[in-house]
C-alpha cells in the first residue's frame, strides 16, 4: 500500500479558494480522494452551504469513529500584507503559508491521509466517518448542523467524535479540548428623549441609562469557575448612538456585550440576569431599554475518560507529551457535535490561525498524520 501524503493533500486544499461560503473545489477534491478509499460519500449540501458525509464500513455498525472538521476558511483581509500567495501554499523554510493552513486545511487532510490509509492496511470491524463542513466560519446553521440533522433522519451514527481544530497553545500535543464555554451576545437599545446638552434635564439620556448598565454588569461576578472551567467573563464589545452633535443629548443609544460562560450557567439562566438588571435601569432612568439575545452555543463537557484517555496516549507516544485537557477558547463545531456523542479536539498549533500569513509548518502536518493514524489503529484495536 502506498503512503498518502498528508502535506500534498493540504497544499491541494489550500489552493482551493474556499472563503466562506464558497467551497472552492475542496469538497470535490476530498470526496474523490475518499472514494479512490472505498468510503461511501454523500454530498448533504443546504442552504448555499456544502458539506461532505463519508463513511467506510456499514451504516449502523456498532463501533463508529467519527471525524468532524472544516474546509472553510475565513477573508484573506488585504492581500497586499501577505508575504506569500494566500492561496499559493507556498513552502519557505519548512513552512507552509496560506489562507486555512492552520484553521483547519491541515488537520483535514491529515485525518483523511491517516483514515485512507488504516482502512486499507487494516480494514476495521466498524465504521469511520467523516463530517466536513463549508460552514464553521460562517453563522453554523447550515454546515455541521446540516450533516448532524441529515445523520439522523438516515440513521447513521457516530459512537464518538474527534473535531481536528487547532487546539496547541504553543506545541503540537500540549493540549486538548475536552469541552467549550457557552457564547452569549445580548444587543441593549435605549430609547430616550432628545434635548439640549444645555438642559439635561428636559431630556432623558439614552446613553447615561447603558453605562449604568454596563457598569451594572461589570461590575457582578458572574462566577469563579466551575471544576473543568475557569470564570465566566463579559465583554463590552459596542457602544454607540451615531451623535455627531456636541450639544444634543441623543434620543436613542445602543450597546453590546459577549459573555462567555462556564457549565454553572445557561443562555437561558443569563438572559434572564441581563433582563433583569435592563429593567432595573429602566424603573431607575425612565429610559426605556430593549434587548435581544443572540446564543451562539451552550457550554459542553466531555467529561475525562476512556475516549479522552485514548488521544492523550496517542499524543504520548507521537509528541512525548501529555495533551492538557481544556476548556479554554471560543467556540467550535464540536458545540453541536456534542448532543450526538461524546466528543474531544485535537489538532495543531494554532498560533496564525485567522493572521496574516497564516501558516503551519510541515512537520507538524506528518506528526498530526501520525497521531491521528495511531488512535485509529487503539480505537479499533
Amino acid at each position: 500500500m502506498a503512503e498518502m501524503d498528508a502535506v500534498a493533500l493540504t497544499a491541494a486544499l489550500i489552493r482551493c479558494p474556499s472563503v466562506t461560503p464558497a467551497e472552492g473545489g475542496t469538497l470535490t477534491l476530498l470526496e474523490g480522494v475518499l472514494r479512490g478509499a472505498g468510503f461511501e460519500c454523500t454530498r448533504v449540501d443546504r442552504g448555499g452551504v456544502c458539506n461532505l458525509f463519508a463513511r467506510w464500513g456499514r451504516r449502523g455498525a456498532n463501533k463508529s469513529f467519527g471525524f468532524n472538521g472544516h474546509v472553510d476558511v475565513v477573508p484573506v483581509g488585504d492581500a497586499a500584507a501577505w508575504t506569500h500567495d494566500p492561496f499559493g501554499a507556498e513552502v519557505v523554510g519548512g513552512v507552509m503559508y496560506g489562507r486555512g493552513s492552520t484553521d483547519m486545511k491541515s488537520g483535514v487532510a491529515a485525518f483523511v491521509a491517516a483514515a485512507v490509509e488504516f482502512v486499507e492496511a487494516s480494514p476495521p470491524d466498524g465504521a469511520v466517518i467523516l463530517t466536513i463542513t463549508g460552514d464553521e466560519e460562517g453563522d453554523g446553521v447550515d454546515g455541521t448542523v446540516a450533516l448532524l440533522d441529515w445523520m439522523a433522519a438516515n440513521g447513521e451514527r457516530m459512537s464518538h467524535c474527534l473535531v481536528g481544530e487547532p487546539t496547541c497553545p504553543a506545541q503540537l500535543g500540549d493540549m486538548m479540548k475536552i469541552g467549550r464555554r457557552g457564547s452569549l451576545t445580548a444587543f441593549f437599545s435605549a430609547q430616550g428623549v432628545q434635548g439640549h446638552s444645555a438642559y439635561p434635564h428636559r431630556a432623558k439620556n439614552p446613553m447615561s441609562a447603558l453605562v449604568a448598565l454596563l457598569a451594572r454588569l461589570e461590575a457582578e461576578q458572574l462566577d469563579r469557575g466551575t471544576g473543568h472551567f475557569d470564570a465566566s467573563t463579559l465583554a463590552i464589545t459596542t457602544v454607540d448612538c451615531g451623535n455627531k452633535a456636541t450639544n444634543v443629548i441623543p434620543s436613542r443609544g445602543a450597546a453590546t456585550v459577549n459573555i462567555r460562560f462556564n457549565d454553572g450557567h445557561t443562555g437561558a439562566s443569563l438572559t434572564e440576569w441581563l433582563r433583569g438588571h435592563a429593567a432595573a435601569v429602566q424603573a431607575a432612568t425612565g429610559v426605556e431599554i430593549g434587548m435581544r439575545v443572540q446564543i451562539s452555543g451552550e457550554s459542553f463537557l466531555t467529561p475525562p475518560g476512556e475516549f479522552s484517555a485514548l488521544i492523550a496516549r496517542a499524543v504520548q507516544a507521537e509528541t512525548g507529551l501529555v495533551p492538557e485537557a481544556s476548556t479554554s477558547g471560543g467556540t467550535s463545531d464540536a458545540r453541536f457535535v456534542r448532543d450526538h456523542c461524546p466528543v474531544v479536539e485535537f489538532g495543531l498549533v494554532g498560533r496564525t490561525m485567522h493572521q496574516v500569513d497564516e501558516c503551519v509548518e510541515v512537520v507538524q502536518i506528518v506528526k498530526l498524520k501520525a497521531i491521528y493514524g495511531r488512535l485509529l489503529r487503539d480505537y479499533f484495536a
